[in-house]
């Protein structure tokens, strides 16, 4: 499997490349920032980009889809419920960070839970997991024991419910009934910040071993 990291923009977002060795066929996961770096990537391994999929909508995590999907012609996926958001984002771009951004594309299309991305022999089941937005998903690579999470769950921490369409309880419930099934040896590669796994936040994660139900 491939797999390949770059940290872009201002927020430090943790971009992804995932695919198939064979095929070359790959994804680029929340884009956020900096496509050149991506398109140098993709280009120095000879990948063939199938898909570019958010995570979620939020600005910092959309700012290099537009110029990626220009350049390559692959489709853009993300879950319906974050369309408003993405539509915001030039918007919320300037409140948080004074800075003009370029309006994200529409989508070419829409994930749902269950849905499999599928590249060559490599598939990522879909989970919608609403709490840090109403539409976020985690990417689930059984194969690899890894799951692509977003801004749901981070190393010691989980993800801001103070903003608009931030809802806590949603975000417990999709942590606890989606994420915390999958078993300890899962990598979580989250949208910012370090890796980590599920036994290791199930265990330490101080949002987690507090709750009401020792999760």
């Amino acid at each position: 499997m491939i797999l390949d990291q770059i940290i872009v923009g201002p927020l430090q977002v943790n971009c992804y490349i995932v695919g198939d060795e064979e095929t070359r066929e790959t994804a680029v996961i929340d884009p956020g920032d900096s496509p050149g770096k991506v398109l140098a990537l993709l280009n120095q391994h000879r990948l063939r980009l199938k898909f570019i999929i958010n995570t979620h909508a939020h600005f910092d995590h959309v700012q290099g889809v537009g110029e990626v999907r220009k350049a390559t012609g692959a489709r853009f996926l993300l879950h319906r419920a974050d369309l408003p958001i993405l539509q915001k984002a030039p918007q919320q771009m300037r409140l948080w960070l004074g800075q003009e951004g370029e309006a994200p594309p529409e989508p070419d299309g829409f994930l749902a839970e269950g849905d499999i991305v599928q590249l060559g022999g490599v598939g990522l089941r879909v989970l919608h997991v609403p709490g840090h937005s109403p539409g976020s998903i985690a990417l689930v690579d059984e194969a690899g024991q890894r799951v692509f999470v977003g801004d749901v769950l981070f190393a010691g921490s989980i993800g801001r419910t103070d903003i608009p369409g931030g809802d806590f309880d949603a975000l417990m419930d999709s942590i606890r009934d989606k994420l915390l099934t999958l078993d300890d040896a899962y990598q979580v590669l989250p949208g910012h910040g370090p890796s980590t796994t599920i036994g290791q936040e199930r265990r330490t994660n101080p949002f987690l071993v507090s709750g009401p139900q020792g999760w």
